[in-house]
């Protein structure tokens, strides 16, 4: 049993609290948060001397596989070099803070036993399999000249690549039924054009209503829910209003879609930092001319989407979407929207909002007794300077995933 005293708690139900809090740890969960003084006999106990704790954060669009900027080419590596160079990726996700990754395409079932079996060092990992597309949707990464198959002999199972391509009702029916079946723990799809793919225009509304349908009637079958990539308000109410959960990026959403969006209980997860990202080294890793130019015409627009949102009372989980040596930036996305919606908020759709979206409401994204004991200590109050959770986790000086810590320098 751990407890850690004077700690000043951070979290959805503690904005402004500055009491002293005494967090009782037994094995992986919290077994009680409270003012008054503990004492268990074989305990360890460390004072934290007003340091932070707060919930280990959640990044509810990542891409953990994705060890190439250029997409396409990332789906060639041999098995053994995706999974090996996931492994890093994982480790430093983990670094920063960032207990919880919900994978929107890529990340198989088997990545996920080996975090939780201790085989490798990561966030606790909930994936999508391989996210589904049309033909020349924003999961086909073939230029137009290149009339090869997208998926001979069943190459989608390519563990690099982010997608599969399906089309028709029966065929979707079909991918979502071998998606979940190999231990996805929801589905992904491509709902609108996107930057990365090079045939599709950003305004394209991708899938069928027929299909979309068949998509969300089978996740439901299966007691699970549909996330869409999806950039324009036309494609977004479309998507939402045909039972997707959660919408990805929604950069160019309008007020009807946010209205929609709203009306249905939706969520959205906006993912900033990955167009920052892109405008700074993308050129240097890769990403071709086109992707340039269309990721800047939407990262300009995703700040102002994410007024758009609040103001329509949508919740907001939080998302990164990096690629490649991309990944390094992923605790900017908390600066970037700091700075429009303020630092409580932000660490609320890290936290909480994030829980919900994964489906761990109460058990992810608080402090609080029968949760997780997945913990951040943090020497400094990112109320007052949310840097103090960006970088690679300098200023996080305990990280502790279900009860055991992965790194600390307070004892």
């Amino acid at each position: 049993m751990l407890i850690l005293k004077n700690a000043r708690v951070l979290d959805v139900n503690h904005e402004r609290d500055t009491g002293r809090y005494a967090i009782v740890v037994d094995g992986d969960v919290i077994k009680d948060v409270t003012l008054e003084p503990v004492s268990t006999d074989g305990a360890q106990v460390i004072d934290l001397d007003g340091k932070t704790v707060m919930p280990g954060m959640i990044d509810c669009h990542a891409h953990v596989i994705a060890s190439v900027a250029h997409l396409g080419n990332n789906g060639r590596l041999p098995n053994t070099f995706a999974v090996l160079r996931a492994v890093p990726i994982l480790h430093d996700m983990l670094n920063r803070g960032f207990t919880t990754v919900r994978d929107a395409g890529g990340a198989d079932y088997a990545l996920s036993r080996a975090v939780e079996e201790g085989v490798i060092a990561g966030p606790r990992l909930f994936v999508a399999g391989k996210a589904l597309s049309q033909t020349g949707g924003h999961g086909d990464f073939r230029e137009r000249f290149d009339d090869s198959n997208p998926d001979p002999c069943g190459c989608h199972r390519n563990l690099g690549a982010i997608g599969r391509i399906v089309d028709g009702v029966d065929d979707v029916r079909k991918a979502v039924r071998e998606e979940m079946r190999a231990g996805a723990h929801h589905i992904k799809i491509m709902a609108s054009g996107g930057v990365a793919s090079p045939t599709d225009p950003i305004g394209n509304l991708q899938f069928s209503v027929d299909e979309i349908k068949a998509i969300v009637e089978e996740a439901t079958s299966h007691q699970t829910y549909v996330m869409a990539h999806a950039y324009t308000g036309k494609a977004i109410a479309r998507a939402v209003r045909l039972g997707v959960r959660t919408i990805e990026h929604g950069n160019l959403i309008d007020d009807e879609a946010a209205a929609v969006m709203a009306e249905h209980g939706a969520f959205a997860v906006p993912t900033l930092v990955t167009y920052d990202a892109m405008s700074k080294v993308g050129a240097e890793a890769g990403v071709s001319e086109s992707a340039l130019a269309k990721n800047e015409n939407v990262r300009i627009q995703g700040l102002k989407a994410l007024e758009l949102l609040k103001r329509h009372g949508v919740k907001m989980g939080l998302g990164t979407d990096l690629l490649g040596n991309m990944h390094r930036f992923q605790s900017d996305e908390l600066r970037i929207r700091s700075d429009i919606l303020g630092a409580f908020e932000t660490i609320c759709q890290a936290t909480a909002i994030g829980a919900e979206i994964v489906g761990q409401q109460g058990k992810l994204g608080v402090v609080a007794a029968g949760a997780c004991a997945d913990l951040l200590v943090v020497d400094g109050d990112p109320l007052q300077d949310i840097g103090v959770l960006t970088g690679q986790g300098e200023r996080i000086v305990g990280v502790m995933k279900g009860g055991a810590w992965v790194r600390e320098t307070l004892s």
